[in-house]
């Protein structure tokens, strides 16, 4: 209950219950010691001082009472100030007492002594601390079970004025909306629930015992966004769904698969979804998750894993067949020994070593897309390199796709993997023949050109890290359809086609660009519409330094320590029968003393047992059981200094971090032939 005012227009002062206390304990101390000092007497010395004492003592308390009186009156004007305010309000210390309040709070905080506690820790402290620099304070306060924020205003060096905020205002009545109907709805209506009309996913409610003959009664905003706006209400279900993906749905449905079912929506085929069923009172809700992202990205991976799977198995299958090129080549190069120039046989069987030529080269493209050939870049003649392409192009392009070829002059030289450029230019005239045989035939040309910096700027050539200098062009057009605009912009894109499925990967483009830019070229495209499409691939001129021939000086002829040309002994390791032994009787043949192990574990005895006496080791690097590079980390000690030659199907680049602390090693690729094979063996021996 409010306090009344007086006729001051301010309450009458506030009992402190410590004031009480402490004005009864000073009463009877004053007591106790009167009554010594009555009875010692007034003439005595120690019962006038203690009088005198206890005169001073009443002295005092009667000016600290009065001055205590004197500041409750000062409060009168800002008393009248705090009880004319209608908010709340109360005038305080600074240590949080309350010195006056108005009926407002009193009625709202009570007829506490002290300001109420702050809701943050040291918030009423702040607020004060601020008010007393001249700033106007604010604080949180808990006033029962709810906050209110509190201004603090300065008064006086000893008095602060605290006025707590109106009441928060109550928000309206929110608007009803679609996903908070079905709450509002009367008992036994058929609508969606709450979460499955605010559901990001197709939401249909299906009335009708029979889902595919149901009617839909409602549908959340996801549905109309699945059928481009439409309102597919009072249609069936199947109207959402691509004609022949509903009629195995419903197949499924009608088998008494609630989901999911996988289907085509009818607005879009491009989309994906699946379909979930769901039984309710008087019907059934169906849902239909978009799931089309999520198909694209699993579609990505198998092709991904198809493409890796393939890589695997063609490295396994080059690998292998190389070892089988390996024997042909050097039964060959055995038997055109016996029948030389001139024999009925000699030349057929060099027929068959271009044959073995052609399928080495096959071999190396297999590792190349397995990513197990080495890249290895070298001064390419671009004239050369399409005459080569030309011949099995006019193969691929068959009779419908007429091949024009316009070499240009003075061609320079470009500095690039050649396999892998001969990659590039046949997926661009495989693409290009694609395009004109889909309106039913056309030309495809491949024309190559040495330009200037400025002609090439002019026809695409756009690399801002180029010099100057003069450009290499390939090019390659045809007189097609054209690419639309919105697939241009996704043509490098790796798994990106618009062929049908099974036709393309959508790596052929990819690959290319990722061709060019290893070669430190840039390609461009121009697709007119209804004019064809344009490949430009810019490479730099690659122009070899000049030589400076060294002037004649003295060979001296050291003296050799051994007969190299018969006298060397070599552990040969090779787990292929085939061409072990056709390798070894050829070595044999030209005065080496060869030693044959079928694996690792044979050929370390065999290391062993002739220690210190193996002039060179020639090994396989795949191998059962001990591998290559472990045969020769174990064998080091009874080879000495002995060279080593690998040879192997595989790039170097696959074992050669196994080799980093071992000296005098070296690798020679399979396929090989015996003259390759005898030109290296002299070298390593003569080396060592």
């Amino acid at each position: 209950m409010a306090q009344p005012l007086d006729f001051d227009g301010h309450k009458p002062p506030r009992l402190d219950p410590l004031a009480i206390a402490a004005a009864t304990f000073f009463g009877f101390a004053l007591l106790f010691a009167v009554v010594p000092a009555l009875r010692a007497g007034a003439g005595s010395m120690g019962g006038l001082l203690l009088l005198l004492g206890l005169a001073g003592v009443g002295f005092f308390a009667i000016l600290a009472l009065r001055g205590l009186k004197d500041s409750g009156g000062e409060t009168g004007a800002a008393g009248l100030l705090v009880a004319a305010l209608s908010e709340p309000a109360a005038l305080a210390s600074s240590d949080g007492r309350i010195l006056e309040a108005n009926p407002a709070w009193d009625s709202l905080v009570g007829l506490g002594e002290r300001l109420p506690k702050s809701v943050a820790g040291g918030g009423l402290f702040v607020a004060l601390s601020a008010a007393r620099r001249g700033e106007v304070g604010a604080a949180a306060l808990r006033i029962g079970a709810a906050d209110r924020e509190a201004t603090i205003t300065r008064l006086d060096a000893r008095r602060f004025l605290v006025r707590l905020s109106p009441p928060p205002i109550l928000p309206p009545e929110p608007v009803v909306v679609e996903a908070e109907r079905a709450l509002a709805a009367p008992p036994g209506a058929m609508v969606l629930d709450a979460f499955a009309a605010a559901a990001p996913f197709g939401a249909a409610l299906l009335e009708g015992l029979d889902p595919l003959t149901a009617p839909i009664s409602q549908v959340n905003p996801a549905i109309r966004a699945m059928t481009g706006g439409a309102d597919p209400t009072g249609a069936g279900l199947a109207s959402l769904i691509e004609a022949a993906s509903w009629t195995e749905a419903a197949e499924r449905i009608a088998a008494g698969r609630a989901g999911p079912v996988e289907v085509r929506l009818a607005h879009d085929r491009t989309r994906i979804a699946h379909l979930y069923l769901t039984r309710n009172a008087d019907g059934f809700v169906a849902y239909l998750v978009d799931v089309s992202e999520q198909k694209l990205i699993e579609q990505q991976l198998a092709q991904s894993e198809k493409m890796r799977a393939i890589g695997q198995l063609a490295g396994g299958v080059a690998h292998d067949f190389n070892n089988l090129l390996t024997a042909i080549q050097l039964r060959l190069d055995e038997l055109l020994q016996r029948h030389s120039v001139g024999d009925p046989s000699h030349e057929g069987l060099i027929e068959i070593r271009q044959t073995s030529v052609r399928a080495a080269d096959l071999v190396r493209k297999l590792l190349t897309h397995a990513r197990k050939q080495t890249v290895q870049r070298q001064a390419l003649e671009l004239g050369e390199l399409i005459s080569e392409i030309e011949v099995l192009l006019r193969r691929v392009l068959r009779e419908d796709v007429r091949l024009e070829t316009d070499y240009g002059r003075n061609l320079p030289l470009v500095r690039a993997d050649k396999s892998e450029l001969e990659t590039a230019v046949m997926n661009l005239a495989v693409n290009a023949r694609d395009a004109v045989r889909a309106q039913g035939g056309g030309v495809v040309n491949i024309r190559t050109a040495r330009l200037s910096f400025a002609e090439a700027k002019r026809l695409g050539y756009a690399d801002d890290q180029a010099g100057p200098g003069e450009v290499a062009m390939i090019e390659v057009s045809d007189n097609g359809p054209g690419i639309p605009p919105d697939v241009m912009k996704n043509i490098f894109v790796p798994f990106f086609t618009t062929k049908a499925v099974g036709e393309g990967t959508g790596l052929g483009l990819a690959t290319v660009y990722g061709v060019v830019k290893q070669a430190d070229g840039w390609i461009h495209v121009e697709s007119p519409p209804g004019q064809g499409a344009t490949f430009r691939i810019f490479l730099p001129v690659f122009i070899p330094s000049e030589v400076v021939a060294p002037a004649p000086t003295v060979v001296v002829q050291r003296p050799v320590a051994r007969d190299l040309s018969g006298a060397g002994r070599i552990l040969f390791v090779e787990d292929e029968d085939a061409v072990r032994t056709v390798a070894a009787r050829l070595l044999r043949a030209r005065g080496y003393e060869v030693i044959e192990a079928a694996d690792g574990e044979e050929a370390l005895l065999l290391a062993e047992e002739h220690a210190g006496t193996i002039d060179l080791m020639i090994s396989d690097v795949i191998m059962p059981g001990i591998d290559g590079p472990t045969l020769l980390k174990r064998a080091r000690g009874y080879l000495g200094t002995a060279p080593v030659m690998f040879i192997s199907g595989y790039a170097e680049a696959e074992f050669s971090d196994l080799l980093e602390d071992e000296p005098d090693v070296t690798f020679l690729p399979k396929p090989i032939d015996i003259k390759t094979l005898a030109e290296r063996v002299k070298q390593q021996l003569q080396a060592a």
